[in-house]
C-alpha cells in the first residue's frame, strides 16, 4: 500500500526507474526541441503527435505531466480529456524506449513538439473516447492539489469516477428547457431571502452565509434556491453530508422542477448507475445536482449557483489525500466559474463567519421575532443536579430532565440524544471525571459481566482501581452508549414505545404518536406531524470536555440540529440539555444565537493564531523524520513550527482509518502556523520538502495535512 494516499501503488517504479526519470527530468529543456522519432517504425499522428498525460500515481516527485507519442491509427481518440493506458517507467536502450508497466492515465493537452530529446514511447491505449477530465475540471483540480499540498493525480481520482464501460455505452437523454422561475416560499422568512432568489434568475452570482430556521423546511429552500439558479439558465450544485439529507432535498428538487432536471449523486446508487448519472451531467444533458462530498466535483456546466448544508460536519472532509473539504472546493469553483455561493445550516462554522466578516459573502438570516416563533423553549441543567424521585434515578436522569420527558410523551414523540453508540460504557472517575486508564497500557477500563474492572486492550485486571487525579476510588459511566440508555428509559416508560436510531441502523423518520426515539448525534429521524414534542440532550459534558478546538463549536452543531426538530415554543415544544448552564455553548443554544457564538469564536481564534484567522499545516510522522523534513523545508518568512508532540495511540479495537500510523510505530505530530496569505507558500514548501525526501529515499513518510479540523 502506498504509505502517501492508503492507496496500492502496483507498477510504481522502482529505485533504478526513478533514476532514469530524474535523469530525463535534468536533460530536458527548451533549447533544440524536436519532433519525437519513431517507435520501432510506428506511424505517429500528422498534426500533434505528442500527448501530453497525466499519469495516475498520486506519489509528490511525480506530479508532472509525461509526453508520450500518438500513434496514427489513435490520432482520432487520443482527445484532451480521454483515459488511456501507457507505459510508465521506461527506459532508454540502443535508440528504443524499453520496459515499463502499463498505468492509467488522461490525456490533458496535444502539442506539436515536446520538450524531451530522447525516445518518446507511444500511448499503449486509448480505454475511451469520452472526454471526461475537461478543461475546467482539470484546473480545479490543481487548484485543489495546491492548497492542500497534494497531488493532481490524488485530485482528479476523486474528481472523477471509475469507467464503467455500459454506461458509457448508452447515451444520455436530451437537455430539457429552463424551468420556470420558483415562488419565493418560505425564503420569505428571512430579510434578503427574496432578493437572493431573484439574483440567481437574474443570472448574477450572490454570495451569502444563510442561517436556517429551525424547522424541516431547508431542504425545500435549498431546492428553491437550486431552481432559481436553473430558471437563469445557468447549472446548480448542492453538496449535502449524508445519503438522508440527498434524498430529502433531491425529493424537494423534483416536486419543485419536475423530472429529467437533476440528478442525486450518492454512493447508494451503486457504482454504474452513479457513473451514468455523472456522465449525464459532463454531457450537459442535465445542469443540477444534489448529492454529497464527493458531488462537489461534479461537471455541472456553465454554473451559476454552489451550495453547501452543514459545512461543519466532518463528513465534508475526504478522508483521501490531499484531504480537501467541500466548502472550499466550492469557495474555488465559484471565484473560477463566477457562480453564485450558498452556505447554509443550522449552525454556524468559524470559516462562514469568517466569510462574512471580511465581506466575501453577505449574511442571510432572519430576525430575532421569526428565530423566537420557530425555536423550542430550551431549558439547561446541570449534570450533577440530584434526581427527587426513584422513576428519574432510574432513567439516570434529573428531576426537571424527567418532566420534560413525561410532559412531552403526553402530546407526541420525544427525542433522546445520545453522545455515543452501542451498549458496553467507558468509565470514569466520579468525581473528576478523569477517564479511569489501564496502568500498564493506557486502554480504556470496562466494567465485566462480574463487576470486575478490566483493560478494553490488553485485558489486564485493575481490582484496586483509583483515580490518579484526585484520588478517588468511585466510577462513572462515561458515556453510556444509545442501546444502554434506551434500555434504562424502556424500563423507566414501560408503557411507551422506545426506537434507536444510529450507525448500524438510521431511521429516516417515525411516526408522530407518542414514543421515546434515541439516537446518537447525526442519525436523528424526522418526526412526522409537525416534529418532536421535546428533546433531551444527554450527556452534554462529554461533546464539551472533548481535547479539541472545535469542541464548543460541534457540541452547540450537534444540539441544534436535534432541537431544529422540535415543535416551536408556541406549540408547546421543549428541549432540555443536560450541561453547565452558564457555558458559553450552552447560552449560545438557549438563546438560539449560533451566529453569536461563532463571532465570539472566531474573536478568539484571531487571538490565539489559529485558523481559519492564520493557515496551518499538521505535519505527521516518526520525530526524526519530522525534524527532518521541517529543516530542508524552505517554510516562509515568520513560519512558525508548534511541537512536536506524541500522538495519541490508535485503539486497535477501530479498524484502521486515514492518516494512523503503521502497527507499532509512535508517531508525533508538529503543527506551522504563517501569516494569511502565506498558506500556498507553506503548502509549496511542505511538497517540495517531500519530495526531495523521496527521490533521495530518505527515512520514512511523512503526513501532511493543510488545515486540520482536529487541532487539540
Amino acid at each position: 500500500m502506498s504509505r502517501e494516499n492508503g492507496r496500492p501503488e502496483a507498477g510504481v517504479p522502482g529505485a533504478g526507474e526513478q533514476l532514469a526519470l530524474i535523469r530525463e527530468a535534468v536533460r530536458e529543456t527548451k533549447a533544440g526541441r524536436a519532433k519525437p522519432r519513431t517507435w520501432r517504425g510506428a506511424e505517429l499522428a500528422a498534426g500533434l503527435p505528442v500527448a501530453r498525460v497525466l499519469v495516475d500515481k498520486g506519489l509528490v516527485h511525480l506530479d508532472r505531466y509525461f509526453d508520450y507519442a500518438v500513434p496514427a491509427a489513435m490520432d482520432a481518440e487520443a482527445q484532451p480529456g480521454v483515459r488511456v493506458r501507457v507505459r510508465f517507467g521506461a527506459g532508454e536502450k540502443g535508440g528504443r524506449r524499453e520496459g515499463g508497466k502499463l498505468v492509467s492515465g488522461f490525456i490533458v493537452e496535444r502539442v506539436a513538439e515536446s520538450d524531451y530529446r530522447g525516445v518518446l514511447a507511444p500511448i499503449a491505449q486509448v480505454l475511451s473516447s469520452e472526454r471526461v477530465l475537461t478543461p475546467e475540471l482539470l484546473g480545479l483540480c490543481r487548484a485543489v492539489a495546491d492548497r492542500y499540498a497534494g497531488t493532481l493525480a490524488d485530485v482528479v481520482q476523486l474528481a472523477v469516477p471509475p469507467r464503467r464501460a455500459r454506461a458509457e455505452a448508452k447515451p444520455s437523454p436530451a437537455p430539457l428547457p429552463p424551468n420556470a422561475a420558483p415562488e419565493v416560499g418560505s425564503w420569505e422568512r428571512y430579510g434578503a431571502g427574496a432578493g437572493f432568489l431573484t439574483a440567481l434568475v437574474r443570472g448574477d452570482a450572490p454570495r451569502a452565509v444563510w442561517t436556517a430556521l429551525p424547522g424541516a423546511t431547508w431542504p425545500q429552500e435549498l431546492a428553491r434556491a437550486a431552481a432559481a439558479a436553473l430558471a437563469g439558465g445557468r447549472g446548480a450544485l448542492v453538496v449535502v453530508p449524508d445519503g438522508r439529507a440527498a434524498a430529502r432535498v433531491d425529493a424537494a428538487l423534483g416536486e419543485l422542477i419536475g423530472e429529467g432536471r437533476h440528478v442525486l449523486l450518492t454512493a447508494d446508487a451503486g457504482p454504474e448507475e452513479r457513473y451514468r448519472r455523472w456522465l449525464a451531467v459532463s454531457r450537459g444533458s442535465v445542469r443540477a445536482v444534489v448529492g454529497t462530498r464527493a458531488a462537489m466535483f461534479a461537471p455541472v456546466a456553465d454554473l451559476g449557483l454552489v451550495a453547501l448544508w452543514d459545512d461543519g460536519d466532518a463528513s465534508h472532509s475526504d478522508p483521501h489525500a490531499p484531504q480537501p473539504h467541500a466548502r472550499e472546493v466550492l469557495i474555488q469553483r465559484s471565484v473560477n466559474e463566477r457562480a453564485g455561493f450558498l452556505l447554509g445550516g443550522l449552525s454556524c462554522t468559524v470559516e462562514a463567519a469568517q466569510l462574512v466578516e471580511t465581506g466575501w459573502a453577505r449574511p442571510l438570516a432572519a430576525d430575532r421575532e421569526q428565530v423566537r416563533a420557530a425555536a423550542p423553549l430550551v431549558r439547561t441543567v446541570g449534570d450533577g443536579d440530584e434526581a427527587r424521585d426513584a422513576a428519574a434515578r432510574a432513567a439516570r436522569l434529573p428531576t426537571m430532565a424527567w418532566q420534560v420527558v413525561r410532559e412531552g410523551l403526553k402530546h407526541g414523540p420525544v427525542l433522546v440524544q445520545v453522545p455515543r453508540r452501542g451498549y458496553a460504557p467507558r468509565l470514569a472517575c466520579e468525581r473528576c471525571r478523569t477517564p479511569a486508564r489501564c496502568r500498564a497500557c493506557a486502554g480504556p477500563l470496562e466494567s465485566q459481566d462480574a463487576g470486575e474492572l478490566a483493560c478494553a486492550w490488553c485485558g489486564r485486571p485493575e481490582p484496586d482501581w483509583h483515580c490518579s487525579e484526585c484520588g478517588g476510588a468511585r466510577l462513572r459511566a462515561q458515556i453510556v452508549g444509545a442501546r444502554r440508555t434506551a434500555e434504562e428509559l424502556g424500563r423507566a416508560f414501560p408503557a411507551v414505545p422506545v426506537r434507536t436510531s444510529g450507525r448500524d441502523h438510521v431511521l429516516a423518520t417515525v411516526p408522530g404518536a407518542p414514543a421515546l426515539v434515541v439516537s446518537t448525534p447525526g442519525a436523528e429521524p424526522v418526526a412526522e406531524g409537525g416534529g418532536y414534542a421535546a428533546a433531551l440532550l444527554l450527556d452534554g459534558w462529554a461533546l464539551l470536555g472533548r481535547p479539541d478546538l472545535r469542541a464548543g463549536e460541534e457540541a452547540l452543531r450537534r444540539w441544534l440540529g436535534a432541537a431544529a426538530l422540535v415543535r416551536g415554543q408556541a406549540e408547546g415544544g421543549t428541549v432540555a440539555v443536560i450541561a453547565e448552564p452558564t457555558l458559553r455553548p450552552v447560552q449560545a443554544l438557549v438563546r438560539w444565537d449560533p451566529v453569536g457564538h461563532a463571532v465570539r469564536e472566531l474573536a478568539e481564534r484571531a487571538e490565539l493564531g489559529f485558523p481559519p484567522v492564520s493557515r496551518m499545516a499538521s505535519v505527521a510522522g516518526r520525530a526524526e523524520d519530522i525534524a527532518e523534513l521541517l529543516r530542508s523545508a524552505e517554510l516562509p518568512a515568520g513560519a512558525q513550527v508548534l511541537g512536536p508532540v506524541p500522538l495519541p495511540i490508535p485503539d486497535p479495537a477501530r479498524p484502521r482509518r486515514p492518516g494512523d500510523p503503521p502497527p507499532g510505530e509512535v508517531w508525533e505530530r508538529a503543527l506551522v502556523r504563517v501569516r494569511p496569505g502565506q498558506g500556498a507558500a507553506l503548502a509549496a514548501a511542505l511538497k517540495a520538502a517531500r519530495a526531495a525526501r523521496l527521490v533521495k529515499r530518505e527515512g520514512e513518510a511523512v503526513r501532511v495535512r493543510i488545515d486540520p479540523p482536529d487541532l487539540g
